[in-house]
């Protein structure tokens, strides 16, 4: 059986889904940028700081110089070069679907759903500052989903840049058997091309040619001969030991083609064994055209991944393979949902198997509802061009669902399989949020309704105390982009609260409980009784429940609802009625009426039983610990370490980089607020920082009751 349909455009062997991720302001919208540029898809090079880049396409990315919102891209790629790892490869144009993700830690989910539906990535990093806090959440998250890297070390062109440090840091900090295979020639102003180990060549890129098209492949000079040489060895060394293939060539002492380490490099990389490293200037337009040969050369195509598991949606123990091919029934997973404003809700999806077309009627598991196509789009960026099919391999956006959700599985109709979704952290912050006026009030609701469909990190709620409209998300910036797009793109004017943390509770030691629901009011009454015994989880272990009944102490339909009492009161804990985690329930006894018991009994006595339990239990108050990193001139680390002390911060480690300093601290998110413009304010402006979330902690007595107040005002 074929996998390529004949009328597909594109191989699966030629088709590259990549996405290129980083730390906030590493240069990956710059990178984007010239990788569009060199291969032919705009013609004008735009610069973030110009509000131009074509994957910042949002308002709020062009004003802020950021990326939010994660952009896709197709393009193509005619390697030029001889020898590549296929004859296939060299004479072909190769299609290279590309997703920019934002490098900001308030969105990360857009890095994990996008990690999720690629088979590739190229993680950038920047020359000066080498691996940053975002950075190795990024790589955990490529780590998780398997995903195979190259290393781009950018902004080799700026002061302090130091190629060989990165490599270092990669292969300390992030674990990663780093090899080089692109060395920089020259840094700073004096960055010229590079140095191509495996073909040991000097790329030039020229100066003359403002964009960087131009460039010339030259004979090693002595200096770089001896680099090139020491890094040829280390790299055919560290392959051998990772390919079996390489390496019984390499023990036999038989000749080693270019084309033989290639393919080495290639398999290596695929398997997750090593991580090739290229340095260069994305801004400069220096490096950009042979890391896309890297891609090409040593990045998978869909067929070189192994096939999707899915699992049978009524039997999570049955798995189902999904073959990468245009010949099996149409299977894809929906990464991503935008509402847009031309032609409403575009479902992004990344087709597994199998064809899907404009007009056919596809099926979703988890709904257990067809819908039909309306139209197939394929995005550049903003822009959209229809297309009539997608085949095996293909990412692009649908038009005509309803009911689809990021997560959500769509196949054939009949073929019942559910794909992995991507996972997403908790929010650690809220505010309140309501209209202005009454005319806006429906609009309020339909704008929020619409924004969580697309972002799986945004919440609302309603405040059943207060009725007030509660949002949640992953951070400051995070809620003012959502405000502001709340303003802008639904024309709705909504006031706001100040931010507030998402707090937790934990209980400390096991207690027991007892829950009971007697009422008689004249006809048929309630009854419910409930005995549980709580005990601490592991952290992270999340919430457990248990049925250790016997005998029918609690009758068999009684206890669904027994366990959805407990359930319910996690969510609010007895010392701020914040949610509880991190715990373990065992329902021990209880004892039921034949006329009175309900299931509603039940539930109400668990949750009385519960509430028992927690009031000896060692409730405690849990704060979100960010962890922090401050990059800051030597002058003014004092007064930056001191300035995290005083915000109950605790420092880890201090590094040093040539005129710069870096502090490492721990430090809880309430202390945070306001903390850009506080260290602008030390530092005259010349410090940056970024932080992440790294854990929750207990909050200090003094200021739980604090806590208490500002939650029942």
């Amino acid at each position: 059986m074929s996998q390529n349909h004949p009328d597909r455009p594109y191989t699966l062997e030629r088709t590259r889904n990549i996405g290129i991720a980083a730390h906030i302001d590493a240069g990956k919208t710059t990178l984007t940028e010239r990788i569009l540029f060199y291969t032919g898809m705009i013609h004008k090079i735009g610069e973030v700081h110009d509000g131009a880049a074509t994957t910042d396409w949002m308002e709020q990315e062009r004003e802020r110089g950021i990326t939010i919102t994660s952009a896709a891209v197709t393009t193509e790629w005619w390697q030029k070069k001889e020898p590549s790892v296929s004859k296939l490869f060299a004479e072909e144009k190769q299609r290279i679907n590309i997703i920019d993700t934002p490098g900001h830690v308030d969105f990360t989910a857009e890095v994990e759903r996008s990690l999720r539906v690629l088979d590739g990535a190229i993680v950038v990093f920047c020359g000066v500052a080498g691996v940053q806090p975002q950075t190795e959440t990024v790589w955990r998250q490529a780590t998780k989903y398997n995903v195979p890297r190259i290393v781009f070390v950018n902004k080799m062109d700026r002061t302090g840049a130091d190629f060989d440090n990165v490599v270092s840091e990669v292969k300390e900090k992030l674990g990663a058997n780093a090899v080089r295979i692109l060395i920089p020639i020259g840094s700073e102003e004096n960055l010229k091309g590079q140095i191509d180990v495996v073909n040991k060549k000097a790329v030039y890129y020229s100066d003359d040619d403002k964009f960087g098209s131009t460039y010339t492949v030259s004979e090693l000079t002595e200096t770089q001969q001896e680099i090139a040489d020491a890094a040829y060895e280390e790299l055919l060394s560290t392959v051998a030991d990772c390919d079996e293939i390489l390496a019984e060539k390499f023990l036999m002492e038989e000749e080693i083609t270019v084309l033989d380490l290639k393919q080495g490099i290639r398999r290596s990389t695929i398997a997750n064994k090593i991580v090739p490293v290229a340095g260069g200037s994305a801004f400069k337009n220096k490096g950009v055209q042979y890391l896309l040969d890297a891609v090409i050369d040593y990045l998978p195509s869909p067929l070189d991944v192994a096939s999707a598991i899915g699992m049978d949606p009524d039997n999570e123990e049955v798995q189902i393979e999904v073959p990468t091919t245009d010949e099996g029934q149409f299977t894809a997973l929906v990464f991503k949902l935008w509402a847009d404003k031309f032609v409403g809700k575009l479902v992004f999806f990344r087709v597994y198997s199998g064809i899907v077309r404009k007009g056919d009627t596809v099926y979703n598991p988890r709904t257990r509802k067809s819908e039909r196509v309306g139209r197939l789009i394929r995005i550049q960026a903003d822009e959209h061009k229809d297309i009539e099919e997608c085949y095996a391999g293909d990412i692009a956006a649908m038009v005509g669902l309803k009911n689809a959700t990021t997560g959500d599985t769509l196949a054939t109709v009949g073929h019942d399989v559910v794909l992995e979704p991507p996972t997403f952290p908790e929010p650690v912050i809220s505010m309140a949020v309501e209209p202005r006026t009454k005319a806006d009030q429906e609009k309020l609701a339909i704008a929020l309704a619409r924004l969580s469909d697309e972002d799986p990190t945004f919440m609302v709620k309603t405040d059943e105390e207060t009725g007030q409209t509660i949002i949640s998300g992953m951070g400051e910036l995070h809620l003012e982009i959502i405000v502001d797009r709340i303003k802008r793109e639904f024309k709705v004017d909504a006031n706001t609260g100040a931010p507030q943390i998402t707090y937790r509770e934990t209980i400390t030691k096991a207690a027991n409980g007892e829950g009971k629901l007697i009422k008689q009011t004249g006809g048929k009454g309630q009854y419910g009784h409930v005995v549980l015994s709580v005990k601490p989880n592991e952290a992270g272990k999340g919430i457990t429940i248990e049925n250790k009944t016997v005998g029918g102490s609690i009758p068999k339909e009684y206890i669904n609802a027994t366990i959805k009492g407990c359930r319910e009161a996690f969510t609010n804990g007895v010392v701020a009625g914040y949610p509880v985690i991190d715990a373990h329930v065992d329902i021990l006894d209880g004892s039921s009426h034949d006329v009175d018991s309900n299931e509603n009994a039940f539930t109400m006595a668990a949750i009385f039983a519960m509430r028992d339990a927690f009031q000896n239990a060692g409730s405690i108050l849990l704060e979100p610990i960010m962890a922090v990193e401050v990059s800051t001139p030597d002058e003014y680390q004092g007064d930056v370490m001191g300035d995290l002390n005083r915000r109950r911060g605790q420092i880890q480690n201090m590094e040093s980089k040539g005129a710069f300093s870096t502090v490492r601290a721990n430090v809880p998110l309430k202390e945070m607020f306001g903390y850009s413009t506080a260290v602008r304010t030390l530092s005259s402006g010349r410090a940056s920082y970024a932080m992440t979330p790294s854990h929750f902690e207990q909050v200090p007595t003094a200021i739980v009751e604090e806590i208490a107040v500002d939650r029942v005002a």
